[in-house]
């Protein structure tokens, strides 16, 4: 090898590497700037297969791989998000808007002004003035965008020049002959290439760029782009390895949907070669391959759509192993929930998260509600299953401090970084809402076993103090859960009522031991269950300030 072919050699590696950081920023961008919409998103996802081929589309054309859509799935499906019938669609829809950079890379064939060296360098000077000096989170996202954009286009421009000077070269010509007269061998080699760089997008962008060079003849660009449809799955069923087998079945659906499709049209576009040999020798221009990349797709999407069904009940028998495993804790379903597939799509993992918090919240209502039970009864049995709750709220912090510092390390705006620290701030306030719960639980066992009895008057006090606190922290949680600003109105009022209701009650208490109608040990155990209840009114009132500092 000489040292030109080293050269072009290094400037292929190269070229392939700006491509690939170009494609990964632009989605970056993408993603960041969609944000709260990305967000949205997983609310709309039904059992309408349509609606989920249409948002698998559209997450796949912002995220730019069907690949990372797909492994999101896998997650999903794997915490009990999504079911196999939800999947479907989006596997499908996920193919289709793969198809989206490949038309992006055939620009270069539209005119003059869409070649990269055109316009590439000025879209990453923009860019980078765009991301390095505006203060503007939007403009940043999108100089990212640009940014990335144009180095995508630099690494293209980089990749055909590293091959033009081999454009007559007689080995890419009877590489191309081989591949085209043999079906098996061009879709190996599209789903090797495709397998070993995790990404179709890149693998199809590879294969244009031969084409824009002119050495690839359409027999052979077909296959291997049937076979790059095929490696795309290799993602998702390696993300699958420790999965449970709903989805590992979902993985198994990926492959089976593109492995079909590919044989079906590989056998129609055998045929038509066979008939028509000229035309299968003629060579094929990056436009063709975008033109054939999305006809596959679609077509594929259609014809395979009314047998969704079938897919998942063949995947079933292809994926063994029995559906149910061993009975889950709350806090192991919460773990799967926390499914870190779903990092993929920082987004999703985001709402994914508020989910599980807002789930962490009616845990410590629900143990709000034994505590208070327990405290007006004396009930040493609500007691100790405030303690269990308690223990299970902990987990909860665990499991959920450690998932948010994970989605705080990956790429967010700085709507989401504020979201994410809220969350982190919420399931703290939470958790402090449960330890006040402990904390009257205690004075209920201290009740029962001193045999302290509240008077007719102290515990209607009581009963009224617990109602006003209980509404500000069920609003609370309404708030967080995306109710609007009319719940976060109604936490400060509930939190202003309870401040003077709890001054209130301190004074006609202190009447009340004046007056020798209450002993001293009554008395402390009821200022400080007053004391619990007012410390757990005021982290409702955090709660929902820090949703009405994202409003």
């Amino acid at each position: 090898m000489s040292i030109n072919d080293l050269q072009m050699l290094f400037k292929f590696i190269g070229g392939l590497g700006m491509f690939l950081y170009g494609m990964n920023a632009m989605a970056d961008g993408l993603q960041k700037s969609a944000g709260h919409r990305m967000q949205q998103l997983l609310g709309a996802l039904t059992k309408n297969r349509l609606m989920g081929v249409i948002l698998g589309a559209g997450i796949t054309a912002i995220i730019q791989s069907s690949s990372a859509t797909t492994v999101m799935v896998v997650g999903f499906v794997n915490a009990g998000i999504m079911n196999l019938g939800q999947a479907v669609g989006i596997i499908m829809g996920a193919n289709i808007g793969t198809t989206v950079t490949s038309w992006i890379v055939s620009m270069s064939e539209w005119g003059e002004m869409l070649k990269p060296e055109f316009f590439a360098p000025a879209l990453v000077g923009v860019g980078a003035v765009m991301t390095l000096f505006c203060k503007n989170s939007k403009k940043k996202q999108t100089g990212e965008i640009l940014v990335g954009f144009g180095v995508l286009f630099i690494g293209l421009t980089f990749m055909s020049a590293s091959i033009t000077p081999y454009r007559d070269a007689p080995i890419f010509a009877q590489a191309f002959a081989v591949l085209g007269r043999n079906p098996f061998l061009g879709i190996l080699a599209g789903a090797a290439v495709t397998g070993i760089i995790q990404s179709s997008s890149a693998s199809v962008g590879i294969l244009q760029t031969l084409a824009l060079n002119g050495i690839v003849n359409w027999q052979s660009a077909i296959f291997i782009t049937l076979g790059q449809n095929i490696g795309t799955c290799v993602t998702a069923l390696i993300s699958s390895v420790g999965a449970n087998k709903t989805a590992k079945q979902a993985a198994g659906i990926h492959l089976l949907f593109n492995t079909v499709g590919a044989v079906i049209f590989g056998i129609v576009m055998y045929i038509i070669f066979k008939l028509n040999p000229v035309f299968a020798s003629s060579t094929i221009s990056s436009v063709e391959i975008s033109i054939f990349h999305t006809v596959f797709n679609v077509s594929n999407t259609i014809l395979l759509f009314p047998f969704a069904g079938l897919l998942v009940k063949a995947s079933s028998f292809m994926i063994r192993g029995s559906k149910k495993g061993k009975e889950e804790t709350e806090g192991s379903q919460m773990e799967r929930h926390l499914d870190e597939r779903i990092l993929e799509t920082p987004s999703f993992a985001i709402e994914n998260a508020t989910q599980e918090v807002i789930n962490m919240g009616k845990a410590a209502l629900e143990n709000f509600d034994i505590a208070t039970a327990a405290l007006l009864d004396n009930s040493r049995a609500e007691a100790e299953q405030v303690e269990k709750l308690e223990a299970k709220i902990n987990q909860y912090e665990k499991l959920l401090t450690s998932y948010l510092v994970k989605i705080n390390n990956q790429s967010l705006n700085e709507e989401q970084h504020l979201l994410v620290k809220n969350l982190f701030y919420t399931v703290s306030n939470f958790e402090r809402v449960s330890d006040h719960c402990e904390n009257l639980s205690e004075l209920a066992v201290e009740k029962a076993d001193k045999n302290i009895v509240f008077s007719l008057e102290a515990a209607g006090e009581m009963k009224e103090m617990i109602k006003t606190v209980r509404s500000a922290l069920e609003h609370a949680i309404n708030a967080r859960g995306g109710a609007g600003m009319s719940e976060v109105r109604a936490v400060v009022q509930s939190e202003e009522s309870v401040d003077m209701l709890e001054e209130e009650l301190r004074e006609r208490h202190i009447e009340r031991l004046s007056s020798h109608k209450c002993t001293p040990e009554n008395g402390i155990v009821f200022l400080e269950a007053l004391s619990n209840l007012e410390r757990i009114s005021d982290h409702a009132h955090n709660i929902a300030g820090f949703v009405r500092d994202e409003m």
